[in-house]
């Protein structure tokens, strides 16, 4: 299948986002202090910290990782979704629904 330039930028096209050069930053900058915090519960469990405390940490990082998801999810419905049903395409729906469930699954 062929899809002009415009096509090929479109997230639902080739699935690919659009996300800005600052929320790229953001998002970068989120996920790699998450990559440090789950180094350092490793490094707890290496040290035989008390559970409770490691426990504490675990916590902490999903919440950071449900903040990361929840910028994604916004941006996703702002753009991807907004130009997909404006585009006639509502099998979207379907998907952002099926996201969703995954999500409130945590």
């Amino acid at each position: 299948m062929n899809f002009t330039a415009a096509e090929e930028s479109h997230c639902g096209s080739e699935r690919k986002s659009h996300h800005s050069d600052e929320m790229k930053k953001n998002l970068q900058t989120r996920l790699n202090r998450i990559e440090g915090q789950v180094r350092g519960i490793k490094g707890m469990i290496e040290k035989d910290t008390y559970c409770d405390d490691v426990i504490t940490q675990i916590a902490a990082t999903q919440s950071a990782l449900n903040s990361v998801s929840k910028l994604l999810l916004e941006g996703h419905m702002k753009s991807c979704i907004v130009d997909r049903i404006q585009e006639g395409d509502l099998e979207v729906v379907d998907e952002l629904l099926v996201t969703m469930k995954r999500l409130m699954k945590k």
